[in-house]
């Protein structure tokens, strides 16, 4: 019996992807659950697997193909003796096929097309057009003796002014007196870019359009403004030497880090400055009473956000254990549709590449996202003494329609306060 293959529902707000590799190949058997086809979406990749055990018998569009949701990708014939069909291929159509026949099918898959030629207009000859030759527009004979001395080309173009529209000397005399019209100089093509042989163009990934499409849309859709403080790690870098190896026999090889503290700062500060955890949904703004914490993921394709889900009420092993666990999923391209949706608020931490201080741009519709950074050893003035302290700047960007400059400046106050003194997570103070 044969079965649909066809592209699955792949998320909120996804219509389409493209097809990256077809695993399997007409002909070939497979079994049920076997990835037939993988698919790039917008924000990760996806099998398409079999339902049920069978030859794939047809394929209706190659790789690098864009397809619907719902679109028919191929037909899985469930009788495992079948015999597999060949890829439908585009037979040459006759010029003139004989009467009573039809033309061939067109191919199920997209046909490139040869690209138009291009236009360019030519310079307009020199030799003008004057009198019409049609019936009852011949010339008088004034007229026909001037056309004739001065060679002026007889084809249509329009009545003359004498009876039934017979060209007059006057309008031959009016013709050969007019200016000239001015050259049209010929357009040519844009030049095509030079490309060096030591360039290399590669075609950008769906992933690496999207990031580039939706950062820019934050960037033309919100207000977007950024406010800077810095922190002193001192006092959570203490508590993390001190409790290091306890936590991590304690929660079964889960390492204690920097950013469980700065997960567990946001929430709290969040509770207090709604606002920053709230989205503009047309005139309305939408307050969430949860946190579902975007971490800023950097995976082989591209920068990914999962999210770790109601993190205002996991523990500090809770959230150090779900960030490993999506971090080892970017890393080895495991990230599902829903590890990606429903973000309140994002972190991104540009330190742990180096940078000292940015301004992130805003996850979209989210409306705030707090910027870590390196830590770094500076002389800081601590009771009128100056010590050398391990200092981090934090960058809070946010989209200024929704939060007010003293919400977001607030907010980083409380975060920082947060991470300098861990004790105040504990309390929930």
């Amino acid at each position: 019996m044969a079965t649909e293959i066809k592209v699955p529902t792949l998320g909120e707000s996804v219509t389409s992807a493209t097809i990256a590799r077809w695993i399997k190949q007409p002909g070939d058997a497979v079994a049920a659950d076997e990835a037939l086809v993988e698919l790039e979406t917008d924000k990760v990749t996806v099998e398409v697997t079999a339902p049920s055990a069978g030859v794939l018998t047809a394929i209706n569009f190659p790789e690098g193909s864009e397809v619907e949701v719902g679109a028919l990708l191929g037909m899985l014939d469930g009788d495992a003796s079948a015999v597999a069909r060949p890829l439908p291929t585009a037979p040459r159509p006759a010029a003139n096929p004989p009467a009573g026949i039809n033309p061939p099918p067109r191919p199920l898959g997209p046909v490139a097309r040869p690209a138009a030629p291009l236009a360019v207009p030519i310079a307009a000859p020199v030799i003008e057009v004057m009198a019409p030759i049609q019936a009852g527009h011949d010339p008088l004979p004034a007229a026909a003796r001037l056309i004739e001395e001065h060679a002026v080309a007889a084809t249509a173009a329009g009545p003359g002014s004498g009876k039934d529209g017979r060209i007059t000397k006057g309008d031959v005399l009016a013709f050969l007196n007019r200016p000239a019209p001015a050259p049209v100089a010929p357009t040519r093509p844009a030049p095509a870019r030079t490309e060096d042989p030591r360039e290399q163009r590669v075609k950008m990934t769906r992933l690496r359009r999207t990031i580039a499409a939706r950062l820019k849309e934050a960037q033309n859709n919100a207000a977007m403004l950024t406010t800077f403080n810095e922190v002193d790690m001192t006092a959570v870098m203490a508590l993390r030497n001190e409790y290091r190896d306890a936590f991590e026999r304690k929660h079964k090889g889960v390492r204690l880090g920097f950013m469980s503290v700065f997960v567990r700062a946001c929430c709290v500060a969040l509770k207090e400055f709604p606002a920053v955890n709230a989205e503009i949904d047309g005139d309305d703004i939408v307050y969430k009473n949860f946190v579902n914490m975007g971490i800023a993921v950097g995976g082989a394709a591209g920068l990914v956000v999962p999210v770790i889900r109601d993190a205002d009420r996991l523990s500090f092993a809770g959230i150090e254990g779900a960030i490993a666990d999506y971090g080892k999923k970017a890393r080895d391209g495991g990230l599902k549709l829903d590890d990606l949706t429903g973000g309140t608020f994002s972190i991104t931490n540009g330190g742990v590449y180096g940078s000292l201080m940015s301004t992130p741009i805003l996850n979209p519709p989210q409306s705030a996202i707090l910027g870590m950074h390196k830590i770094q050893e500076r002389p800081m003035a601590i009771g009128g003494k100056v010590e050398i302290r391990p200092m981090m700047y934090l960058a809070v960007s946010y989209d200024h329609r929704i939060v007010d400059g003293k919400e977001a400046v607030s907010f980083l106050v409380r975060v920082k306060e947060g991470v300098e003194d861990p004790r105040r997570l504990l309390l929930d103070i």
